[in-house]
């Protein structure tokens, strides 16, 4: 029990870091920690809550994987178009509407993940996990290789006072997105493709002796 209250707290935690410290208002000056925004509520926020109350919270419907999974990816790419992107920077409700957005997506996507038995089929977890890499991945690159700066906001070199160019910084934004994506999905597909092999051959070493 214990475990599970540190583990809610540590994703409020991480969320209020996203959301309300200090940090969080270096999203209008720097791509980078605008990114570090929506990492810290989808990738480590939104998962540790579901880990702290997996034992006693289970949804009364259960919505098709394939709709957390868009839920998780739509609200990537969603909110990183240029016009959609500006909106929350301008301030007013906006950017508590992307938060919020961000986390409840992320709860959605990481369920499936957290509570296994959602899952009726064997191998859909990994494929689940390695499909949601490709969206992020393909964002990601684009900021990172495209050449000039995407989002006119960040134009007017804040960044500086990090030693970075604008373009720079969202070349940092565009790779820190594309590793921890690719770590956060990537190891636990590769644990749960490392069960579900290792759950085969006991089978078929079972069914051997039989």
């Amino acid at each position: 029990m214990t475990w599970s209250i540190g583990q809610v707290a540590a994703g409020f935690a991480a969320g209020w870091v996203a959301v309300a410290s200090p940090v969080a208002h270096l999203d209008h000056h720097l791509l980078t920690a605008h990114m570090v925004q929506h990492l810290l509520l989808t990738l480590v926020a939104a998962p540790l809550v579901l880990l702290g109350t997996r034992s006693w919270l289970h949804l009364p419907w259960f919505p098709n994987p394939a709709f957390c999974w868009l839920a998780g990816s739509l609200t990537v790419i969603l909110w990183h178009v240029p016009g959609v992107f500006e909106l929350p920077l301008q301030g007013g409700y906006w950017h508590a509407i992307e938060h919020a957005n961000f986390f409840i997506a992320g709860l959605l996507f990481w369920y499936p993940v957290i509570h296994p038995n959602f899952t009726t089929r064997p191998w859909t977890l990994p494929l689940y996990l390695f499909l949601a890499t490709l969206p992020c991945d393909a964002l990601s690159a684009f900021l990172a290789f495209c050449g000039h700066v995407v989002y006119g906001q960040y134009l007017s070199g804040h960044g500086g006072m990090f030693g970075l160019s604008p373009l720079e910084d969202q070349a940092l934004a565009g790779a820190l997105m594309w590793v921890t994506v690719t770590l956060a999905y990537l190891i636990p597909a590769l644990l749960a493709t490392a069960r579900l092999l290792s759950a085969e051959r006991i089978h078929a070493a079972e069914a051997g002796v039989s």
